[in-house]
């Protein structure tokens, strides 16, 4: 696996290493040793699968609040998303900063955002699937999210949104905790 580190303190954008042959490639999208190597979470708690019918829908901005805070890893495995993440860690130097990363059934590349960060994307495409690995389990009592469109981030989403949740449209503006 390929790890690049972002212009956001501790995610990663993780691509597979593809050895390919005459029947296609094999890759390795998870390593337990290759994650402690570059100091990140290797304990997934559990996984989940997000599918969307329609181009346009909007997933985020969420979070889980201490003490359940939770590490993710976001790969795309059919159709396309434009991924954001946002620095909420008040005291990181990329506070309020997000970063968009495009993820694709087809460019197989992964998402590793780290505890202090909102998670959301935009799908590009119909009949698009997401599958995250989070480090905690779910907590509803500790589900946290941020408004998509806050004033405060400015995020700059590349397509109109058509479909959302009440609760992601009526999530409040970030304040400082």
């Amino acid at each position: 696996m390929l790890f690049t580190e972002t212009k956001l303190k501790g995610a990663y954008i993780i691509e597979p290493e593809r050895l390919e042959d005459e029947r296609g490639f094999f890759a390795r999208t998870w390593c337990w040793k290759e994650f402690e190597m570059h100091g990140l979470v290797t304990t997934p708690a559990q996984c989940s699968i997000s599918f969307n019918k329609e181009r346009g829908t909007l997933r985020g901005m969420h979070y889980q609040a201490a003490p359940n805070a939770e590490t993710k890893l976001i790969r795309c495995t059919r159709g396309s998303v434009y991924d954001v993440i946002v620095d909420l860690r008040p005291a990181s130097a990329t506070f309020r900063q997000w970063l968009p990363v495009v993820l694709s059934g087809e460019n197989r590349t992964m998402l590793y955002v780290p505890e202090g960060f909102a998670h959301g994307f935009l799908t590009l495409e119909d009949d698009t699937e997401v599958f995250y690995q989070m480090s905690e389990f779910y907590h509803p009592e500790r589900a946290r999210g941020v408004r998509w469109n806050d004033p405060a981030l400015s995020v700059e989403w590349p397509a109109e949104v058509k479909v959302m949740s009440e609760r992601d449209r009526h999530y409040p503006d970030y304040k400082l905790p």
